[in-house]
């Protein structure tokens, strides 16, 4: 076992995964199973930003209200591109058929990512600062996973990587095609989702492991089997029929985040007798 006792792993799912996992996590710590506290927190994507924000020092009530309450929510974009996210998920699934190598499918993404014109650079990471509270890294173990656009390796940013807390949340929210690649270091970074849409292997060696899902996670069994073979216990929170309702046909429209968030509060609510004999 590493030092790290109980890992909470947070994947990808756009602006309404944000509200989703925001609204779990406070339906479970309103009956009595935070589970924010873990000792290692691995972010992907929109669970990048929601591992970040409940570093940021807020609590859960007041990140709640920030999506639920459409008076606080912070400004978001409507992407600009010719590219949907639903013909992103189109173009990933034909090249994942068409290529027996993971790899070969990351650096093909990476590569339409790098051509296909989206908005300014600048002005997404904009959106990113918005979102977190605070811009510095947390005190606590947060990795932010992201993919090289150029090699397909994932790399993954922490509070030593030297990299902004902004940069690492915003490389790993950029989703191909829909958002530009991040700038970093000279090397151009896409969305951690690429890699996995949950990067549940980085929790391996851990005792008991939370995994939220926002969206389904073809590798995630084999993650399971994976971290069960290294000792740990793995308990998975998937969006159920009514946040999936509330996700709709484009989790990224800001539109999404108050039912998703509503939805992700009820769904936290009803898991949280089971996931806290899980966590205590």
């Amino acid at each position: 076992m590493n030092d790290n006792r109980r890992a909470l792993v947070l994947g990808g799912g756009g602006v309404a995964g944000i509200a989703w996992l925001t609204g779990v996590l406070a339906g479970l710590a309103a009956e009595g199973a935070d589970v924010t506290g873990a000792d290692l927190l691995v972010g992907t994507s929109a669970g990048s930003v929601v591992g970040a924000q409940i570093g940021s020092g807020l609590s859960l009530d007041e990140l709640f209200e920030r999506q639920a309450d459409p008076a606080s929510q912070n400004r978001e974009l409507v992407p600009s591109g010719d590219v949907t996210v639903a013909e992103f998920a189109e173009t990933w699934t034909r090249l994942a058929q068409e290529n027996d190598d993971p790899a070969a499918v990351r650096r093909a993404l990476g590569a339409r990512a790098l051509a296909t014109p989206t908005v300014d650079e600048a002005e997404r990471r904009s959106v990113i600062e918005g979102r977190l509270p605070v811009h510095e890294w947390p005190a606590g173990k947060l990795l932010v996973t992201a993919v090289n656009a150029l090699t397909g390796d994932r790399r993954v940013f922490d509070r030593d990587s030297g990299v902004p807390l902004v940069d690492a949340v915003a490389a790993s929210c950029a989703v191909p095609m829909v958002w530009p690649p991040v700038t970093i270091g000279g090397i151009r970074y896409v969305d951690g989702g690429v890699h996995s849409l949950t990067n549940l292997g980085l929790a391996a060696g851990c005792e008991r492991v939370l995994v939220i899902a926002p969206m389904e996670d073809p590798g995630l069994a084999a993650d399971i089997v994976a971290v069960e073979g290294k000792g740990g216990r793995v308990d998975v929170i998937e969006p159920d029929e009514s946040a999936l309702t509330a996700f709709g046909i484009d989790p990224l429209s800001p539109s999404t985040r108050t039912p998703s968030a509503q939805a992700g509060l009820a769904q936290g609510k009803a898991s949280a007798a089971a996931i806290g004999a899980l966590w205590d």
